[in-house]
């Protein structure tokens, strides 16, 4: 027993962590009480939530799983009823044999699949008093309460945040008990990703997140900290994106977050896209705001109907006439889009960083040029970048833009779940937010000869967002962990001293040290991202391993025969493979092994998404293909009738291939602008897959995110 008193989850820990009463390791453990939505006559029964702090714990999730609606964090005044106890003190020791049969119980599956030596700290029924138990402990202490009508319920909340809540699918190639202990990699230890990528690809991807440090988990679910060692790669993004956009005249600037009712609604056919996602601030302290406030989730109705472009004399005029045009602007922030699917770190989060470019043309030649412009720049974030590859093409008129006259975009794919991912966006809104009953944004026209005339402006807007960390964790990690590209990668060489044991001299001890500190700072001179691994009470070992699953693309070694040789020894992230290199020159083949990881970490992932991108020309080919984890390419006839005929059908013949990654139907990705690799349409003659009407273009389906 531990004594400490604490309030907030981190003080918690610290205290914890500074008391001499306390275990070397240790985890936190939060209970949650949510209330659900009952008719008025009926009493709501609790549902009480045990899980390790750094669980992701989505109530939208648990609700569809328990089948309870709208659960919400229950009021002190319930605590109190229930428990006798306020939030910070409550804990699983506040369940009874009283109690445990008034509420719903749920367990964090992990807690009860820990290893025997995991241990947990929980409130004993005080916030000044901790307890530690083994997960077996605290399990046993929680079933020793049930009864025959009242059972402990245990839920896996990775497989809930993939996006699986419903129950197990029975049919063929549902996940086993023996498939979920497969997915766990033999002898893993804590600082180890501990399952295979393969097997339990959303586990794998959460742990990969945490034990490389990318993010911390938030007390707003789909929220998240992106600690330095993710941020310092879209950092890298947005310094090259940056630079290339001021290249074509584009300025950065930047417009409040918050966005009117009157003018978020103005514009329905944009806004429909986004309205079961928006924010609404509805109180100021302790007053209710007369007119709601939307947090943006997106930024056209906050900057279209501002000072920017408005004619009015009132204003200050950013356009005074067409002389103005082109307009280019650009902002880096965040965005709400308050999803209720089940979040996902960087995939789908209900705050994410992103930029968004909006600019203003006089005419449509213009703004198509810019669309395309800015696909490419993404284009490159995306391949010479992150080393993942990706597919241009043009959004359906179902899944363009809303509000905008087209979308262009870039594909990707993740080969272990087979679901395509959209990676970027580029839109040509045309003259839809221009237009008198909008936001009449209008030049006079330097082309009509009376001189009275008025032009419409042509408008794009474009986005890249920190999905595309997400994007290439799922493309290059594997079963050790993070793989970074060498050119977003903060640290892109690891210099670690080697062959230092207890009968090492201090004198060769700093030799072999400073040897180090001396490679890596000629590497930092030459350039690149260097850094020596010099903690003291640390193997080589631990070393490897914890730069390994932090996905630094290439270590160099020095012992004392490599100090004798004037070498270092060279090891690929990417690969494992290794080299020794002479001092000599290092620097030169260093660089030269960085481009070259990046150009075969590009090459794999290709190769991987030529392999499962699939022709498809008769409708029985179809759905085989995506149970195959392919994304099918068909002769389209471009109708949404037949596009939502596709997903409704595909959806009903598919039978789910895992529980992580659940049945789902076929929609639209792109029509890819390269329609080379497939035999060209013959007008009249290639027909439909789906519908069998005439076929327009080869179009991409497949399942997504």
């Amino acid at each position: 027993m531990s004594h400490v008193d604490t309030n907030s989850p981190s003080s918690w820990k610290d205290a914890l962590l500074a008391s001499s009463s306390a275990p070397a390791s240790f985890q936190l453990i939060k209970t949650l009480v949510y209330k659900p939505k009952t008719a008025k006559t009926a009493t709501p029964v609790p549902v009480v939530v045990i899980a390790r702090e750094d669980t992701e714990t989505s109530s939208s999730a648990i609700g569809k799983k328990l089948n309870l609606k709208e659960l919400r964090l229950a009021s002190e005044d319930l605590l109190t009823e229930f428990f006798s106890l306020d939030k910070n003190s409550l804990s699983p020791l506040a369940l009874t044999h009283q109690t445990f049969s008034r509420v719903q119980t749920v367990v964090d599956a992990s807690i009860e699949s820990s290893s025997s030596d995991a241990v947990y700290a929980l409130h004993a029924s005080s916030s000044s008093s901790t307890v530690f138990l083994t997960g077996k402990d605290l399990l046993a202490y929680l079933r020793s309460l049930e009864t025959d009508t009242t059972k402990l319920q245990v839920l896996d909340f990775t497989e809930l945040a993939s996006g699986t809540t419903g129950p197990a699918p029975v049919v063929g190639g549902a996940a086993t008990t023996k498939e979920k202990e497969d997915a766990k990699v033999e002898g893993a230890v804590q600082i180890a990703i501990g399952v295979k990528k393969e097997v339990d690809f959303a586990a794998w991807y959460t742990n990969v997140l945490i034990k490389a440090d990318m993010l911390e988990y938030y007390n707003v679910s789909g929220c998240y900290i992106l600690k330095p060692w993710s941020y310092s790669i879209w950092e890298e993004i947005q310094q090259w994106f940056n630079a290339e956009i001021k290249k074509l005249g584009v300025q950065n600037a930047y417009f409040p977050m918050f966005i009117s009712s009157k003018v978020l609604e103005r514009e329905k056919d944009h806004i429909e896209g986004f309205s079961p996602e928006v924010a609404w601030v509805t109180r100021a302290g302790s007053s209710d705001l007369e007119d709601p406030i939307a947090v943006r989730p997106t930024s056209e109705t906050s900057m279209y109907p501002s000072h920017i472009f408005s004619l009015s004399p009132d204003y200050s005029k950013w356009i005074k006439s067409h002389r103005d045009l082109p307009l280019k602007l650009n902002q880096w922030n965040s965005v709400v889009r308050w999803e209720f699917k089940n979040p996902q770190p960087f995939i789908r989060t209900r705050e994410f960083l992103w930029q968004e470019g909006h600019t203003a043309f006089l005419t449509k030649a213009e703004a198509d040029a810019e669309v395309l412009q800015i696909l490419e720049l993404y284009r490159q974030v995306f391949e010479d970048l992150l080393a993942v590859p990706v597919i241009p093409g043009i959004k359906s008129e179902k899944e363009k833009f809303a509000g905008g006259l087209y979308t262009t975009t870039l594909e990707g794919y993740i080969p272990t779940s087979g679901r395509g991912i959209q990676a970027a966006t580029s839109h040509c809104l045309g003259q839809n937010f221009s237009r008198p009953e909008m936001f009449n944004i209008c030049v006079e026209d330097p082309n009509d000869p009376s001189g009275q005339g008025k032009a419409f402006v042509w408008q794009n807007s474009w986005g890249l967002s920190t999905r595309a960390i997400g994007v290439m964790v799922m493309v290059h990690g594997d079963n050790q962990g993070l793989v970074l590209p060498p050119r977003v990668a903060s640290i892109q060489a690891i210099v670690v001293p080697c062959g230092i044991t207890a009968r090492t001299n201090d004198d060769q001890r700093k030799k072999i040290n400073d040897a180090c500190e001396e490679l890596a700072e000629r590497l930092r001179k030459a350039g690149l991202r260097a850094k020596a691994d010099l903690r003291d009470g640390y193997t080589p070992g631990y070393k490897f391993n914890d730069w390994e699953q932090k996905g630094v693309p290439l270590r160099l070694e020095i012992g004392p025969n490599d100090l004798a040789k004037s070498q270092t020894l060279t090891v690929r992230r990417d690969t494992g493979s290794k080299n020794p290199f002479p001092l000599a020159n290092i620097e030169t083949t260093v660089q030269e092994l960085l481009d070259t990881i990046h150009k075969d970490m590009y090459t794999r992932a290709k190769e991987a998404y030529d392999s499962r991108l699939i022709a498809v020309t008769k409708w029985e080919d179809l759905v085989p293909a995506l149970d195959n984890k392919c994304i099918v390419a068909i002769p389209w006839c471009e109708v949404e009738a037949c596009e939502d005929h596709i997903k409704e059908r595909s959806a009903r013949a598919a039978e789910p291939t895992d529980e992580r990654a659940p049945s789902a139907g076929a929609k639209s990705l792109a029509i890819p602008f390269d329609q080379s690799r497939w035999p060209a349409i013959e007008p009249g003659k290639t027909k439909c897959t789906a519908c069998g009407k005439d076929a327009k273009r080869w179009t991409m389906f497949g399942r997504s995110y």
